[in-house]
Order: structure tokens, then sequence, then C-alpha cells
């Protein structure tokens, strides 16, 4: 059997991540569900009630890192019209200043939402979850 590529562990541990996405969407938490922002957990929480739902056997795959995105927008473009790009070139999508962004975890879409300025970052604020298989 030959050994897994570490494409193949990341995709892998994206798969697993997005099934615990999933599941905890699928608990149907108030904070999943509500848009508005949750309270600041108090200094006797701990991660450790967060994670009683997640089964023991589980919870190592939780400490995995795996590659995180955020989409503007995306298109595809002829290998020419790439070539032909240079600096001030712009480079316009149909896609709305509006629409939501898309998060996703490896390749698979697994929440949208909308952009936030946090300081002077970017940041993402998750509107919606996505269930494994459905598309955005």
């Amino acid at each position: 059997m030959a050994e897994p590529t570490p494409e193949d562990s990341a995709e892998a541990a994206a798969d697993a991540a997005a099934e615990l996405l999933a599941a905890a969407a699928a608990l149907e938490s108030p904070a999943v569900e509500s848009s508005e922002a949750s309270p600041e957990p108090s200094p006797g929480d701990s991660a450790e009630n967060d994670l009683a739902c997640v089964p023991e056997q589980a919870r190592g795959l939780l400490r995995i890192r795996v590659p995180v995105t955020v989409t503007l927008a995306a298109q595809r473009k002829s290998v020419q019209e790439i070539i032909e790009l240079g600096p001030g070139a712009i480079v316009k999508f149909e896609k709305t200043c509006d629409e939501p962004l898309e998060l996703s975890v490896g390749n698979r879409p697994v929440a949208t939402g909308e952009v936030v300025k946090v300081g002077d970052k970017f940041g993402l604020r998750i509107g919606r979850l996505v269930k494994i298989g459905e598309t955005t």
C-alpha cells in the first residue's frame, strides 16, 4: 500500500473537519443558528466544556491544522488571457459587492459570510454554514 501524500492527508483532514462542522451544525446550538455576535465566554469556561459532545476518539482530529481559505470571487481564464495580465490590469468578476464570501476548509466549502474589519485586519463574519454536499 502506497504512503499517503501530504495532499491526501490534508484532504482527509479537511473532510473530517467538514464532517465535524456539519455535526456541530446538526446539534442546532444557538451559537450556530444566531447571526448575532455570541457573548464573550466567562473566565470559568474552558475548551474542554465545548468538546463534551465530540467523541473522545475524534478529539485528536481537532488539533490537525488544515488550510482555510476565503474566496472573494473566482473565474476561469485561458492561459493567453493570463499571460496578457500585467501591473495595473483589472480582472472583473461577475460577483457583486454585497454577495457573501465563501469559507473553505481544504477545497470544501463550509460556510458563507461577510467581510468585516478587525482592527487593521480583515475578517469574515459567518452568516451560514454549508451542509456537506450542498453547493453555495
